[in-house]
């Protein structure tokens, strides 16, 4: 029977063991320093200065600051962006009524509906905006009575106001556009729902308003929203039509009080803060569709803004240890 030997060093603690003489010793910590990115710093320096000239500029101009901030929220102003806002939504939801008509029509099996849908999106996307406004406004030209047989009849001066000219000259023209982002919506959605509904035994109108169109919905509502945005801005051509909104109203405070200038700006002023504010709901909009698709929702701006803050408070200050 062997014996066993302790091959503890003697002096050393029980369980404590030296390290020989070949062992490698324990690395120390690296320290990583920061790479220096100059580049950065020289084209922060440059953004910086380029915006001061541009606001010294504008601070020797001949602008009378004090106009804008008088007529900012002037009556007249301030009824010109509400009929601005009226037009465009009022515009934005026939275009989209129009628009989904349009959409189930070009994908319809009838060649007929197929075809006057797609003559219709053509001639209204191939046209601009400003060219169909005026042809609103001067259809009395070609048809001085509107006269619908044992319904009305009434001249077309005033039949086509104003604002019945901005109304169909906006949301025809926007119904083109959105009968295409329908049309995409529709077709993202797997044929395999329309053909288990058909096998459950829905018809093809219950199936489009029960089953496709609700799963369109995701990828439809998010542009949506985008042209929303761009309809606050165009309407702003209804001004060749005479309708008072908010460019008009601004214009004609600027001509007769001669800040031309200064009305332009108060009217940008209010185009800004008007699609910047719909700017964010239709952030939380595409956030809550995305919901379906994303297996993590993005952060929120005030979201991202905590985080940096976190990851700045937390970043040490004598480099980084690994």
């Amino acid at each position: 029977m062997t014996d066993k030997f302790d091959k503890t060093p003697a002096g050393s603690p029980a369980g404590q063991v030296s390290v020989s003489k070949g062992a490698t010793p324990a690395p120390e910590n690296i320290k990583a320093i920061p790479v220096r990115h100059v580049g950065r710093w020289i084209s922060g320096v440059v953004v910086i200065g380029l915006l001061v000239a541009l606001g010294y500029a504008f601070s020797q101009g001949n602008i009378q600051w004090h106009a804008v901030g008088d007529k900012l929220f002037d009556s007249t102003v301030v009824a010109g962006a509400g009929r601005t806002l009226l037009i465009s939504v009022l515009a934005m939801v026939l275009g989209v009524v129009l628009g989904v008509v349009l959409a189930v029509m070009r994908l319809s099996k009838n060649p007929v509906t197929s075809w006057v849908a797609w003559l219709y999106i053509w001639f209204f996307r191939g046209t601009p905006v400003y060219v169909q406004l005026l042809l609103w406004f001067n259809l009395a030209l070609i048809f001085p009575v509107l006269n619908i047989p044992f319904i009305y009849k009434d001249e077309m001066t005033d039949v086509m106001t104003p604002f019945m000219c901005a109304l169909l000259g906006l949301a025809l023209n926007e119904a083109a556009y959105m009968a295409e982002i329908c049309r995409a919506g529709i077709q993202s959605v797997d044929e395999g729902q329309t053909e288990a509904s058909h096998a459950l035994g829905m018809t093809q109108g219950k199936t489009m308003r029960r089953v496709v169109l609700p799963q369109a919905l995701r990828v439809i509502i998010p542009p949506t929203g985008n042209e929303f945005i761009n309809m606050l801005k165009t309407s702003s051509l209804v001004y060749a039509v005479t309708y008072n909104e908010l460019l008009r109203s601004t214009s004609q405070i600027g001509s007769t009080s001669y800040a031309v200038m200064e009305m332009l700006f108060v009217a940008s002023i209010w185009y800004i803060v008007m699609t910047s504010v719909f700017s964010v709901g239709q952030y939380y909009l595409e956030r809550r569709y995305a919901r379906g698709s994303l297996r993590s929702l993005p952060l929120t701006p005030w979201q991202r803004v905590k985080v940096n803050l976190a990851a700045f408070s937390n970043r040490p200050s004598g480099g980084v240890s690994a």
